[in-house]
């Protein structure tokens, strides 16, 4: 059983958000919080969306109306709001000479926009969209580098009714072109190009040879990053500067139904086209902020940084609930690593950084380069530390903990999706805290551990399930509706089945094992592909692992693993013996891999994210399905030369 190692303590408990919402509403501890919360949703929805500040054009009349179905609920009916107006309107006069966002690149160049400057910047685009002819419902496609224009792209793009549709800046021409026609994209928003690891992207390069086969798009707005020299289409293409300084700096916000769609995130699938999954102004707000108050104790002063893509579910969502409650946004453009491994100390200590967002990926990457990199900056400033994205190891949690949190500052450990644009499961300020833990429900999220039978359990590992629906659930994929039911809702009736593995220990504290369609089950016995990775990151001379199950006519399944060692260590014979002893150690016998392979690099997302089935079907000969998101493709043809 593993130990409680964070405590909440002082202004954890007397200051923070939650904390305050606890005493308005007479709850008396975290238990009783979430058991609420989850007991009694809409209670819960119209307590939080008021204790907020949330502003509505017109007071919604009922909470939720599941008349249609629970797959169909419908959140806050009859509420006008805007996103955009909650996010900066309202902030622009009281507010006008607060940070609202620093922006810095690798090379430390760096720019500021007060929420006066960003508000203007951000009613210019949208007159820009306007002129242009972009009108409530249309589709705008933000296809450019982490740079302040991406944000206020999105802003604008959403503030005037229309639907924003951002992309991973790091995509091919392919995978930008099918997300592109899908949602049938009116404009486009590029960039000459980026930066990335000291060199040049050519993100014009990409867009360009996508839209050969995109109708839908008429007008392409090219952001001049780099100042390099390329290729404008006449009647097409425009450069942002040339048309933002035609424009009023004046641009009220339309006021949008509660259900009214205003983003589609794409998330990318085994096989078959990504899934758009579409969000709703006052259903995604209400998520983002209540995590963003709630589960992360955001305020004005806080400053608020996250390893992030714009075409990541994080992007919009730390945009959107960071200005929402007047705080200031980092953003970052470039390899978090580069020049050296203390980048992203660096950013702590010259910006002050209270919260500070990484992949559990994105920290075995920083274990491997050495703790002196950590040792050089001031991060005295630090309050909170986030992660998202994939199981922990218990080894890298408790680095996360010790060497950069002191021992002092909670991880809030936080998994759910790009179809909710938030989370299930993420850990609060007044939560304890054992190593890998996620905590609790996200607060109004109905959710449970089920057996095969659809049963609760706990003390073990089930399926997580969501018993009630939450207002950020994406309505439906965009153009496939039938697919959305297929994806979550046909296991059980009116259940969300998420396809994740999950348990609720003796303390009543949550943990994630990994996705249930990467179960390996060997001879009867299943085992997430985490808790193997797990037992190979304890041995010293291990940075990242990887593992997957393989058919055997004898086990059903067998292990099969790959390791990439830290600098200093040299793959052998002795060691590998030595690895595949540790996990039959932590294990058992019946667990023990049947292979272990050294391999230089796994495949990962710019998020950091490895990417298990790139791995398993390379290493079976299968078709790789989309693999679009996957930063380093040369490390999966690797996999086949591992030794």
């Amino acid at each position: 059983m593993a130990e409680i190692v964070w405590q909440p303590y002082g202004d954890y408990l007397e200051k923070s958000n939650v904390s305050q919402f606890m005493r308005k509403n007479g709850i008396r501890d975290w238990k009783e919080l979430v058991s609420r919360s989850t007991g009694d949703i809409e209670w819960f929805w119209d307590a939080a969306m008021k204790d907020m500040g949330i502003e509505w054009f017109t007071p919604y009349r009922k909470v939720l109306d599941t008349s249609q179905g629970i797959p169909w609920a419908k959140w806050f009916v009859g509420g006008k709001i805007n996103m955009v107006y909650n996010c900066l309107d309202r902030h622009a006069k009281r507010l006008a000479k607060k940070t609202a966002l620093i922006w810095e690149a690798e090379d430390g160049k760096s720019r500021r926009f007060t929420y006066a400057q960003l508000s203007e910047e951000v009613n210019k685009c949208a007159n820009m969209l306007k002129s242009l002819g972009v009108v409530k419902g249309d589709r705008v496609a933000l296809f450019m580098p982490m740079v302040p224009e991406v944000a206020i792209a999105m802003l604008a793009t959403i503030k005037i009714g229309a639907i924003a549709v951002p992309v991973f800046s790091g995509f091919g021409p392919k995978p930008l072109q099918t997300r592109l026609q899908d949602a049938g994209v009116k404009v486009l928003f590029t960039a000459d190009g980026g930066v990335r690891k000291g060199g040049k992207v050519e993100i014009k390069k990409s867009a360009d040879e996508a839209l050969k086969e995109c109708p839908s798009v008429k007008n392409v707005i090219v952001l001049r990053r780099l100042g390099i020299e390329v290729p404008m289409n006449a009647g097409r293409d425009h450069f942002w500067d040339e048309l933002m300084a035609k424009q009023p700096a004046n641009c009220e916000a339309e006021r949008m139904d509660s259900e009214d769609p205003c983003l589609i995130i794409y998330s990318s699938g085994t096989t078959g086209k990504p899934k758009g999954t579409v969000h709703v102004h006052g259903g995604a707000l209400a998520q983002i902020t209540k995590e963003v108050r709630y589960h992360f104790d955001v305020k004005e002063d806080s400053i608020f940084f996250w390893v992030s893509d714009i075409g990541w579910m994080v992007g919009p969502w730390m945009v959107i609930g960071v200005l929402t409650f007047g705080a200031t946004l980092v953003l970052y453009e470039g390899l978090p690593t580069y020049p050296t491994p203390a980048r992203l100390w660096e950013l702590v200590e010259k910006y002050r950084i209270t919260h500070f967002g990484i992949s559990p990926t994105g920290v075995r990457g920083l274990i491997r380069e050495g703790d002196a990199w950590t040792e050089k900056n001031d991060l005295s400033s630090l309050r909170y530390l986030g992660s998202t994205g994939e199981p922990w190891d218990p080894d890298s949690w408790m680095w996360l903990f010790k060497k950069i949190g002191k021992g002092k500052l909670p991880i809030l450990n936080w998994s759910g999706g790009t179809e909710i644009i938030g989370g299930f499961l993420l850990a609060l300020p007044i939560t304890p805290l054992k190593p890998c833990t996620l905590a609790c429900p996200s607060l109004g999220m109905a959710i449970d551990v089920w057996d095969d039978n659809g049963k609760p359990v706990r003390g073990k590992k089930g399926h997580l399930v969501a018993v009630k629906p939450g207002p950020s659930m994406t309505r439906g994929f965009w153009n496939d509706r039938q697919r959305y039911i297929e994806t979550y809702w046909s296991r059980w009736p009116n259940v969300w089945y998420h396809g994740d593995w999950a348990s609720i220990d003796e303390d009543g504290l949550w943990f994630l094992y990994g996705r249930s369609d990467d179960t390996i089950k060997v001879s009867g016995r299943r085992v997430g592909p985490a808790e193997i990775e797990a037992a190979l990151l304890e041995h010293k001379a291990v940075s990242e692992a990887a593992a997957i199950g393989v058919p055997d006519a004898l086990s059903g399944e067998r292990i099969v693993c790959f390791a990439v060692l830290k600098p200093g260590n040299q793959p052998g014979d002795v060691l590998r013996k030595e690895l595949m002893e540790q996990v039959t150690k932590s294990l058992g016998k019946t667990m023990r891999p049947s292979e272990l392979k050294f391999v230089s690099a796994l495949p990962k997302t710019r998020s950091a994210k490895i990417v298990r089935r790139a791995v398993k079907a390379q290493y079976l000969g299968l078709d790789l399905g989309d693999i679009s998101t996957v930063e380093n493709p040369d490390a999966i043809a690797a996999i086949s030369k591992a030794i």
